[in-house]
Formats: structure tokens, C-alpha cells, sequence
């Protein structure tokens, strides 16, 4: 395909940072490309150079005649005195839009349809819409207008678990066409794979291309660290000979060939730099009870809106909880009653004497009353040292390892961009050693870099954990159950994970009965779960089962009930297990494989139970 778009040895500088450097691509009809990189790399100043918004100091940037560019910024320019048809529609008569199916499919998939109820109507005014609703009027705004080019800079932001999954299938089947493009930045790993033909990752100046979506990026970085690992061992096998050569006795210095001491000379001077790695360790956790937090007969009320509806819910120690939901279910909220910062309107919330809780929200406005202060001093106000792998650490030495070097330390709070900020609050948040954690949308402004080290912490935490987040690449990762708030005041449990929530959200018809809404029971214990359901009568002319089908179809359900107890029974010895060992890290993570297994198990039971119930009647 022809290239939409081409940068030839393309350079851009920002103070003293080169953020690129010599850079050529192409950007060709089809191309469906996401971008990655560490946070302040050089992501976004690559989209501003493909969409003309700024000038390369070097190189040349070309455009094929007639290419239109529409970008998606992180920040919105919508007018707050128009209207959402105004802005979403401008000068489109309604007859048109009502009569295109795919403008209706947008307005449908990110404004909730014609009538846009999720933006209070098409005649409503931006001013009043929050920071996700007037993302989701730009965001629909230019998938209507089509543009050639599709630049689109984080746009999952403010978007839930459905509308990333709506977004996602329409890019894929509206920009493939060999007369358009698409470039995402983005730090969503699934979206990313879910869109992505091709991966474009800028660091150091670079624009390295992957084939593939973020699992195919992965792997075939991977292999490249695995060649230059290779590569580099060779280097320094040769750099010890050389500079084992130069040290021998003073006496044959002086009859060294000048070439020798030269290539030596080559080899020290091209080692490279320590990278400026974000590395996320592991915290020592406070030893965590048998108690945890318990709400018990919960009602409550924000505003006219009931949240929650006499809900009961124990955490466990070690339970590992993602929670997903519409807008404005209530997730942020319920984190918030768990974390004791609300007033409930009735019931009572319990907590454990043992509890440490932290709680990650989405605002980092917490940072706002140290923006003079220095990175360092921000650290050091939570603890000066920390215990790491049995050895004391200072914070100066962890800040180091979490890409805070050199005199980035000594940078201002104020001064952070957005990624850092949120970065300096995990650390301050994990340095006071919680051992139950809350994390609302832990993803916000991070790069995938730090994402997957943060993961790496949670892999082997021991507390208990609860997020909140539409990246379904995280919850898949770190949760080991799932739960859905669908605006009914209830907590759902989700034994099919976010693939079954989007399904219970399109009202699939066709789905197994372990994975329909009426089959998911209300949260109230999660060491026993309610199985009750109507299975589906007989049509009318169809022959039901017999005396004897039922007979076995009743044993059967008596069999798995009495296993389904029994692994309630071993599942409450690991919890019981794991809140005795919570500073033993390997054992905590061994007694979790185990409690894995027993989940695993317990779905397979489910679905004979579900299936022997059909029968029974």
C-alpha cells in the first residue's frame, strides 16, 4: 500500500532531550498501528509530527495529496457552550445520521443512541458533562467525521470495560480499508493486541516496529534482548582479554602496538550506560489476621441513588478481587466504604485489628499539598528506609530503582508529569507497608513498562487486594475473582470473568447457563455461592426426561454439592493457612496456586451441577 504519511530521518529536540533522533516510517493505507513507550518518550510528539501539528528541527515529513488527519488529544478542545449534536454532528440534518447505520452504530456504542442518554440527550450542553462524557463526545465526534488518518492518543481513557470492547471491534472493522490508517498510543495491553497490526515502540530517540499486537511485541522483544544478550557477552569476553592484556607488568606496557591499546581504548568507551529502569520491588506486608473487612447488611445511598442494597461481602486474607461495572455503578464508591471513608447509609462495616489499609484513587490531588518539595523528601515523609530481600534500603537507593535517578530526585513535585505523579503515589502508598491494598484504575497514566512491573509486585504480595479497573489486561493478570456492580445495588460474581460481564451486558441470548445474569449470584459470602436457578421448561411437543433421568440427575446434584462443601472447607484452611504465613512470600504463593486450583474446580463442578439441575427440573 502507498504511505499515507512518511517521516524521513525525521528529529525532534525538547530542551536538551532528543525525543527523536533521525527517525523514518511510513504510515501506509491499512495500517492499523499502536504505539508504546515509556511515559515522556516521545509518544505524543510522534503523533503531533504525524498529524502536522509540529515541525520536525530536521528530516521532512510527507502526505499524499487529499489526505484528511483527524487526532484524538488527551486533552479536549470541545466548546462548553455547544451542544452535544453541535459538536458530535455539525451541520449533519437528522434524516442522514438517522438513516447511516454506521454514525448510528457510534452514537449507539459511545453515547448510549440517537437519544445519547449517556450525555443527557443530544440538545445538552457540554459544559456540564464530566471529564469521561465530554471524551466520549470527541472520541464519537471523530470516528463520524472518518478521517483518513485516525490519530488517537490514549483513547480508552474515562472509557469502562464495555466501551473498550465496543471501540476496539469497530476500529478493527472500520480501519482496514487500504484507503485509511490508524496510530493509537496507548497503554491498554489488551486493546492493544485487540487493534494493533503493527506495534511501534519509541524509546531512546528510536521508532523500533514490531509485527503484531502487545503479545507479538513481547515475544519478539525477547528474542532481540536474547541476541544482544548474546551479542553482548561476546563484547565483554573480549573487553576482559583486552583490558587483562593492557594490565600485565609495567615493563610491557611500552612495547604494546599502538591498534591494541586502541581497540581496548573502543571497548571501554562504548560501554553503554546503567539504563534508567523503572523497577517496582517487592514490600515487606504486615502480618494480616484472620479478619479482614467485612461489610455486613450494607445500604448505600449517594444522593437519590441506591449503590448498594443490603449487601453482605467478606474479604478474606490473600483474596484477590477485580471489580468491573457500568459508569456510575458505584465501584469507586464501594472501594470507599471497604475503605472506611464514607458514611454508610445502613448495616456496618468490620475490620480486622491486624488491618493496614491503603487506598489508591483515581485523583492524585494528594501530591498537590507537597508540589514544593523534591521527589526525595515526598519519599522519605512516609519512611526513610524500607526492608528489601532481608536487607535495609534507604529511600534515596528505592527511588533510584523505581526510575527516579540521578537529579530526577531533586525534580519537584510540582514539576512531575502525569506518569511520575502516579508513580511517586504507588511508592509512597507501598513504602507504609499496607497489607490490604485498594486500587482504583491503577493504569491511569502509567506506561506499560511500569505497568508490568507493578504487576510483578502484586504477583507476589501477600494481602488482600482489590482494583477497580477497565484494563482487562491487568484484571486477567493479578485477580483471581471477579465481581460486577450493574447499577442494582448488588455485587455480582463473575465465574466467567470479563468476557462474561460484556456478554450479561449485550444481553446475549445464546450463552451456557453458568454464564447468564440470572445464573450469577449476588455477592453475600464468597466461600459459598448460590447455585439457584429456573432451568428453561420444556417447549411445547418436546418430550421432558424420564423418572429414571431425574433420579440420576438428582443424585448427580447431591454428589456435586457435597464436593462443592468440601472445597469450601479446604478453601477456608488456605485462607486460614495464608493469614498465618502472610510474611512468608514463597509459602503465601504456593498456598495461592493452591486456592487457584480450587477455583478451577469449583467452576467445573458448578457447570455439572448446572447441567444435572436442567434434568432434575
Amino acid at each position: 500500500m502507498a504511505n499515507l504519511v512518511s517521516v524521513e530521518r525525521g528529529s525532534v529536540a525538547l530542551g536538551t532531550a532528543q525525543v527523536l533522533d533521525a527517525v523514518s516510517l511510513g504510515l501506509g493505507g491499512g495500517d492499523r498501528i499502536g504505539v508504546v513507550g515509556r511515559n515522556g518518550g516521545g509518544k505524543t510528539t510522534l503523533l503531533s509530527v504525524l498529524s502536522g501539528a509540529r515541525q520536525v528541527d530536521s528530516g521532512r515529513v510527507t502526505r499524499s495529496g487529499g489526505t484528511t488527519t483527524g487526532v484524538l488529544g488527551q486533552a479536549d478542545s470541545l466548546d462548553a457552550s455547544a451542544t452535544v449534536r453541535e459538536s458530535v454532528l455539525p451541520g449533519i440534518p437528522e434524516h442522514v445520521y438517522a438513516g447511516d447505520a454506521r454514525i448510528r452504530e457510534i452514537l449507539t456504542g459511545l453515547l448510549g443512541g440517537v437519544d445519547a442518554p449517556a450525555v443527557g440527550g443530544l440538545e445538552g450542553l457540554l459544559g456540564p458533562l464530566s471529564g469521561g462524557e465530554r471524551r466520549r463526545v470527541a472520541l464519537a465526534a471523530l470516528l463520524i467525521a472518518d478521517p483518513d488518518v485516525l490519530l488517537l492518543d490514549e483513547p480508552t481513557n474515562h472509557l469502562d470495560v464495555e466501551g473498550v470492547a465496543w471501540l476496539a471491534d469497530h476500529l478493527v472493522r472500520r480501519r482496514s480499508r487500504p484507503d485509511n490508517a490508524l496510530v493509537a498510543v496507548t497503554h491498554d495491553r489488551w486493546f492493544l493486541d485487540a487493534i494493533a497490526t503493527t506495534t511501534w515502540e519509541v524509546v531512546d530517540g528510536a521508532v523500533n516496529a514490531f509485527d503484531g499486537g502487545y503479545a507479538a511485541y513481547v515475544l519478539a522483544k525477547a528474542e532481540r534482548s536474547r541476541v544482544a544478550a548474546v551479542q553482548e557477552e561476546r563484547r565483554s569476553n573480549l573487553l576482559r582479554k583486552e583490558l587483562a592484556w593492557l594490565r600485565r607488568g609495567p615493563p610491557a606496557r611500552t612495547s604494546k602496538p599502538q591498534f591494541r591499546i586502541d581497540a581496548a581504548n573502543a571497548l571501554i568507551a562504548s560501554e553503554p550506560p546503567a539504563r534508567d529502569d523503572v523497577e517496582l520491588v517487592r514490600f515487606a506486608t504486615t502480618r494480616l489476621g484472620k479478619d479482614v473487612v467485612d461489610l455486613l447488611d450494607v445500604t448505600l445511598d449517594l444522593g437519590d441513588r441506591r449503590l448498594l442494597d443490603k449487601v453482605t461481602w467478606h474479604l478474606a486474607p490473600g483474596q484477590r478481587v477485580g471489580i468491573v461495572g457500568v459508569n456510575g455503578a458505584g465501584k469507586s464508591t464501594l472501594l470507599r466504604a471497604v475503605a472506611g471513608e464514607i458514611s454508610l447509609t445502613s448495616g456496618k462495616r468490620k475490620e480486622g485489628v491486624t488491618v493496614r489499609l491503603a487506598h489508591l484513587t483515581q485523583e492524585v490531588t494528594e501530591l498537590d499539598a507537597l508540589a514544593g518539595r523534591r521527589v526525595i523528601e515526598a519519599i522519605e515523609e512516609v519512611k526513610s528506609f524500607t526492608t528489601l530481600g532481608g536487607k535495609e534500603i534507604s529511600a534515596s537507593q528505592l527511588a533510584q530503582r523505581l526510575g527516579f535517578s540521578g537529579p530526577r530526585q531533586q525534580t519537584r513535585v510540582g514539576d512531575l508529569s502525569g506518569g511520575e505523579r502516579r508513580r511517586l503515589q504507588l511508592l509512597r502508598l507501598l513504602m507504609a507497608e499496607p497489607n490490604v491494598l485498594l486500587l482504583d484504575e491503577p493504569t491511569n497514566d502509567l506506561d506499560i513498562e511500569t505497568l508490568t512491573s507493578l504487576e510483578d509486585v502484586l504477583d507476589g504480595w501477600a494481602g488482600t487486594l482489590l482494583v477497580v479497573s477497565h484494563d482487562r489486561y491487568l484484571l486477567e493478570r493479578i485477580a483471581d475473582t471477579q465481581v460486577a456492580l450493574f447499577g442494582d445495588g448488588r455485587i455480582r460474581e463473575l465465574p466467567g470473568g470479563v468476557e462474561q460481564y460484556l456478554e450479561l451486558r449485550a444481553g446475549a441470548v445464546n450463552v451456557p447457563r453458568s454464564r447468564q445474569l440470572a445464573d450469577t449470584p449476588p455477592v453475600n459470602n464468597p466461600r459459598s455461592r448460590q447455585l439457584a436457578d429456573t432451568p428453561p421448561r420444556p417447549t411445547a411437543g418436546a418430550a421432558g426426561p424420564s423418572a429414571v433421568e431425574v433420579r440420576e440427575a438428582r443424585k448427580a446434584m447431591a454428589r456435586v454439592e457435597k464436593q462443592l462443601a468440601r472445597l469450601g472447607e479446604r478453601e477456608a484452611r488456605i485462607h486460614a493457612a495464608m493469614a498465618e504465613s502472610a510474611t512468608d512470600h514463597a509459602k503465601v504463593l504456593d498456598l495461592n496456586g493452591q486456592l487457584r486450583e480450587i477455583v478451577d474446580e469449583r467452576e467445573v463442578l458448578e457447570l455439572e451441577w448446572l447441567e444435572a439441575a436442567e434434568t432434575a427440573g
